[in-house]
């Protein structure tokens, strides 16, 4: 499997659990921008990058940081581990 139909796999996992968890959730294709995945609900805004097997190097993780984000907004990382269930999830 090459590494866009991977992180394509890994960004539908994490946007069905965005959605059961009862966001609206928008995903970001091909974007090349900060955040894979875009959700909204009446609770507010989530903004999620997506990784598999590592967790985002300093220079992303300030990109992700500093990046606009509307009020009562999340910023999420998930980084799938091999194999996993679930991602380790990160706020930031």
């Amino acid at each position: 499997m090459n590494t866009a139909a991977k992180g394509r796999r890994l960004e539908h996992r994490s946007r069905q659990l965005l959605e059961a968890a009862g966001y609206t959730v928008i995903r970001a294709a091909a974007s090349k921008g900060d955040f894979d995945l875009v959700g909204y609900s009446s609770a507010g805004w989530v903004l999620c990058q997506v990784k598999a097997s590592r967790p985002p190097g300093p220079m992303e993780r300030r990109a992700l940081a500093e990046a606009p984000c509307p009020p009562a907004c999340v910023r999420l990382i998930h980084v799938w581990k091999l194999r996993a269930r679930l991602p380790e999830v990160v706020e930031r």
